[in-house]
């Protein structure tokens, strides 16, 4: 008798996957409903995702490659729906792309959705945005094209609006147990002693209180209601609403906020050993259903917190993580000058092991929050926490004397110095003020500025990621201001329509769209034929002889190539413990040793060993 290709899967997996769901639920019937909801994902899927399927099982390494080059972008900015992006997808080819992360575009009540992140029917795409066909076609295109789709899985919660939470509403036990519901505030306030709230000034608390006295875990917004993930139909339904994606063509699941989907009393309801068993039985999920599919872990926290969710190389979790903590400290090193704790955070990403994927990226959708070694600063450099903040805030808005940057704060809240920094990465290198000014030199430094943050995110190992709009140099969108369903979000400043005027200027290198553009694509694709630029390749960081240069060491085989970036305003000679000779791989300058190189303001060079 035959054996099916999912039953040889399931095989594979089945003892440690019932193992884990019966420790957890200690249910067996429930687990062997849940087996069945995975059968029938499988049936499901038509035969040009099973045929990739095959492929990538035959070579599992596929998304290691140093060629690819990601974007994320808002469907509705970019080409107003998902039939636009489709038509648009030559445009992404041309800039290199072929990992494209669609925010959120699933339905979500207008005005009470958190930009995507209260969805109120997993199954349907927001009607302004087209509908689950067109996502499909769009899945479709892009896999014709060699693009792998990305798209947001809202795990830890639904909207208010969500059919289970008006069942729940509407006092059906069954549905209120998905949730976490309580007659009174008693329960509440014991949970509230050692939960962290999450927005303390636009959403202060992790409790709402309902028309009917009922009290709601909503850790987040109001409407966003915390699911129960200690009940086996919720974990069975979240997954079968993740693989029904899936068998949409999405080839990349971005798990939400995942520390966050257990709560258990007298915790602080972050990072929890559960949260662990659901991440290991995600991945056994999509390795049985669909192991084309790429699990992406939200992870919000510093190296040490972030690696237990890759998981281990006999029982992995995620496929990728985020590098948000050198995001952070990339700016920070450019408001400063210094590289000390950037240098610091590289070591601590090195040290890694190889296996670990991030996606790194200078700007998302998302604010910047200031999450740096705060304990390491003010004992290296007695840095006050607030007052070291209030400073990084006030340079990226342009009160600091002299500073070329333009941003806006989120979340202000002077007492504790915990706003974060709104942008775009252009604005916030000093193009914007520039321009403004109509100062060529400014606008040549600024430019400058940009392409050196974006060569130090590709020279990080990992996937790159671009935000939408960088490309060109797009600046903040200040009108958010007079729309009243966005003035009150001033993330909506980096979140404001791609300007399809500016990219018709990317092949005039006279402009700077053209210089960002072109120096943009120059970068990638020495990246993408360099070996030194491999995700296994060894990666260190060296002294550099400035406080004001970084050098990061990739060697791969008998190559070895040296980035140094200057995150100083002003000339910076760099001196680096090398002989020989040594190439720079944008311009083709040589060098003789490596003991006095020169580099421009806010410059950097990727230097390969002849």
């Amino acid at each position: 008798m035959r054996v099916s290709t999912f039953d040889q899967r399931l095989a594979r997996h089945y003892d440690e996957l019932k193992w884990l769901y019966c420790e957890l639920y200690k249910n067996e019937e429930a687990f062997a409903d849940f087996v069945e909801m995975l059968r029938r994902s499988w049936a499901e899927r038509k035969k040009p995702l099973r045929d990739q399927d095959k492929k990538r099982e035959a070579d599992p390494d596929w998304y290691r490659r140093r060629d690819l080059l990601g974007m994320m972008l808002y469907v509705n900015a970019f080409a107003g729906n998902l039939k636009g992006v489709q038509e648009k997808l030559g445009y992404l080819r041309e800039c290199g792309v072929n990992y494209l992360h669609l925010m959120p575009l699933l339905e979500s009540p207008k005005g009470r959705s958190d930009g995507g992140y209260a969805v109120s029917d997993f199954r349907k795409v927001q009607p302004s945005l087209g509908t689950m066909e067109d996502l499909e076609a769009l899945a479709d295109a892009c896999r014709r094209r060699g693009i792998s789709l990305c798209l947001d899985f809202v795990m830890n919660h639904t909207s208010e609006d969500h059919a289970w939470a008006k069942r729940a509403l509407a006092g059906e036990a069954e549905y209120r147990d998905r949730y976490f519901f309580y007659d009174s505030w008693d329960v509440p306030r014991k949970f509230e002693k050692t939960v962290p709230q999450v927005f303390p000034t636009t959403a202060p608390g992790s409790f709402t209180e309902l028309p009917d006295g009922s009290v709601v875990m909503t850790n987040f917004y109001p409407y966003q209601w915390d699911l129960n993930y200690g009940n086996p139909a919720v974990f069975r339904d979240m997954t079968e609403n993740l693989l029904y994606l899936t068998n949409r063509g999405v080839d990349v699941i971005r798990l939400d906020a995942i520390p966050y989907i257990w709560k258990e009393l007298g915790t602080d309801c972050r990072n929890l050993p559960q949260v662990h068993t659901l991440s290991r039985m995600l991945r056994m999920v999509t390795e049985i259903v669909c192991p084309s599919v790429l699990l992406l872990g939200e992870v919000v926290m510093e190296p040490v917190k972030v690696a237990p969710y890759f998981g281990t190389t006999e029982k992995p979790e995620c496929h990728m993580l985020y590098n948000v903590t050198t995001m952070a400290a990339t700016w920070h090193t450019l408001a400063t000058g210094d590289v000390s704790l950037l240098k610091r955070q590289m070591e601590t990403v090195c040290a890694l092991p190889k296996d670990f994927l991030f996606l790194n990226y200078l700007r998302c959708h998302d604010d910047i929050g200031w999450g740096l070694d705060y304990p390491w600063l003010g004992r290296t450099f007695g840095m006050d926490e607030v007052a070291h903040k209030k400073y990084l805030n006030d340079y990226f808005t342009g009160k600091w004397p002299g500073s070329p940057a333009r941003g806006e704060l989120y979340n202000d809240d002077p007492r504790l110095g915990d706003a974060r920094l709104c942008g775009t990465t252009a604005s916030l290198c000093g193009v914007e003020a520039a321009e403004a000014e109509k100062d060529p030199f400014r606008l040549e430094r600024a430019v400058a500025c940009d392409l050196t943050l974006h060569a130090w995110m590709l020279s990080q190992s990992g996937i790159p990621v671009i935000y939408s709009g960088d490309e060109v140099g797009r600046l903040n969108d200040w009108s958010y201001h007079d729309d009243p369903d966005k003035r009150e979000d001033s993330r909506y400043l980096h979140r404001g329509d791609f300007q399809w005027d500016l990219s018709e200027r990317r092949g005039d290198p006279e402009t700077y769209q053209g210089k960002l553009f072109q120096g943009l694509r120059r970068m990638e694709e020495l990246r993408a034929h360099e070996p030194c630029f491999d995700a296994l390749a060894d990666v260190w960081v060296e002294e550099s002889g400035s406080s004001h240069v970084l050098a990061l060491c990739r060697r791969a085989g008998d190559r070895e190539l040296v980035c140094l970036f200057d995150f100083a305003g002003e000339f910076v000679r760099a001196h680096v413990n090398r002989d020989g000779g040594y190439t720079e791989l944008m311009y083709g300058t040589h060098y003789d040793g490596l003991r006095d190189v020169e580099l421009w303001p806010n410059g950097f060079a990727w230097l390969l060993r002849d």
